[in-house]
């Protein structure tokens, strides 16, 4: 008895594929030094006198090549304080003042209703 053969054609040649993990640059910062609470400085040292002022901050505008001075945090605080009382006063007052205002404008609508229709009935009297 003969067993059947099978031919099988040859297997495809497929390339190896490499796979590389893909990679990312962490953000790093320096570390802040944060002295402690209770430092003092050594008995032996003096303390160094300096005349010079700290240099006002300032905000670069790329775009045109400006630099702004940065205001204060008492100048900012103040400003902004202001801004949002006259917002908050405007809101409450123009909610309280609305039916008033309606009220008046009502009122002089009628007279000023009036007042036509009485030069109308003037003017149509002296005609007849």
């Amino acid at each position: 008895m003969e067993i059947p053969r099978v031919t099988l054609p040859k297997a495809l040649d497929i390339p190896q594929l490499y796979y590389n993990p893909p990679s990312a640059r962490v953000p790093s910062y320096k570390p802040m030094v944060i002295p402690p609470a209770d430092l003092e400085r050594p008995e032996d040292t003096k303390a160094v006198e300096t005349t010079e002022e700290p240099e006002a901050p300032k905000l670069k505008i790329p775009v045109i090549d400006i630099e702004m001075p940065i205001p204060e945090t008492a100048v900012v605080v103040t400003a902004v304080t202001t801004a949002v009382v006259a917002v908050a006063t405007t809101s409450v007052t123009q909610t309280l003042f609305e039916p008033i205002k309606k009220k008046v404008q009502k009122q002089l609508q009628a007279k000023v209703n009036k007042w036509k229709e009485n030069r109308k009935k003037k003017k149509d009297s002296s005609e007849s």
